[in-house]
């Protein structure tokens, strides 16, 4: 019965952050379920030990992390799952559930030093190109200038899949080569496009949305062959089937290789961060790392004196 007690408790609990979160937050419906399953499996750690959340302490959370290492979970993944307890903690503290937060001085995992994936400016141009070829040809139907539009977004504006998903007609201002992106929380941001993506985007517009559309009014920007909002499930599939040979990319891919590329050229992280939504500035600082790898790659091919020979040595 104690058990059965607690394991009530947590439940009961873990439903009231989640109507917090929906309702007073504006957090995505998959947002929110992604951090209920963290916290959940948080609830199953401390039910082992008959403890509760409310009654968690610092030594539970720290069992938790070094149990999450020890099963081999990446640190990204255990960084992602302790970020989503001390959201949950924070709003114990301020709703005065608890008199202090378990998660204060338990120290996050270098998340950092596992760099995001991104694509080479060759492969996304080689991407970009093939997807750009069939939407440009005479023959070409709705599909493929879907397609290429929603690629060229993707890495034009480092756009999440669920910010392209959600991205309506009206939030398009082709004149002013910019969008307006609602991102995590519904926080709106404007993102520039570039005149690759304009031209893409304007072909779909032009000849393609109205041949998906139906005879209802649809307002989302990229709709499916029968005139539904796709799926991120579906944009996902579509990114990895455009790939060319056995290049391998994702929606995400994308987004970091937008990033990426930009801080090698020069943009300043602050524009970076801006542009793709990021609410802190260390999330964005990354790409500082990216780039710094790209740049020795460089310095190791074509400075004179940063030559590696097979022992090791330089010239």
């Amino acid at each position: 019965m104690h058990e059965e007690g607690q394991v009530t408790r947590n439940v009961t609990i873990v439903r009231e952050y989640m109507t917090y979160l929906r309702v007073e937050k504006g957090v995505r419906p998959a947002t929110c379920e992604a951090y209920k399953r963290d916290v959940e499996q948080f609830a199953e750690h401390l039910e082992g030990s008959d403890g509760v959340l409310t009654g968690a302490r610092q030594e539970d959370v720290s069992r938790f992390v070094e149990g999450l290492r020890g099963h081999g979970v990446e640190s990204r993944s255990i960084a992602r799952k302790l970020s989503a307890l001390r959201g949950f903690y924070r709003w114990l503290l301020m709703d005065k559930r608890i008199a202090h937060d378990p998660t204060v001085n338990v120290e996050s995992p270098s998340s950092w030093k596992i760099l995001p994936k991104s694509l080479a400016e060759s492969e996304m141009a080689a991407m970009l190109e093939g997807a750009g070829e069939a939407a440009r040809a005479a023959d070409a139907d709705a599909l493929a200038l879907r397609d290429s539009a929603i690629l060229e977004l993707l890495y034009a504006g480092g756009l999440r899949v669920a910010e392209i998903c959600g991205l309506r007609v009206e939030d398009l201002n082709l004149e002013a080569g910019r969008a307006l992106v609602r991102g995590k929380g519904d926080k709106e941001r404007i993102v520039p496009l570039g005149q690759k993506a304009l031209e893409a985007v304007e072909r779909y517009l032009e000849t393609g949305r109205s041949q998906l559309a139906t005879a209802g009014v649809q307002r989302t920007l990229f709709l499916s062959v029968r005139g539904r909002p796709l799926t991120r499930q579906w944009v996902w599939e579509m990114v990895r089937s455009a790939a060319p040979g056995s290049l391998k990319a994702s929606p995400h891919k994308l987004r970091h290789s937008c990033a990426t590329h930009m801080v090698e050229h020069g943009a300043d992280l602050r524009t970076v961060q801006v542009m793709l939504g990021h609410a802190d500035i260390s999330t964005t600082q990354v790409y500082t790392y990216v780039a710094l790898g790209r740049l020795k790659q460089v310095h190791r091919m074509h400075h004179p004196r940063g030559k590696r020979l097979r022992d090791g040595t330089t010239e």
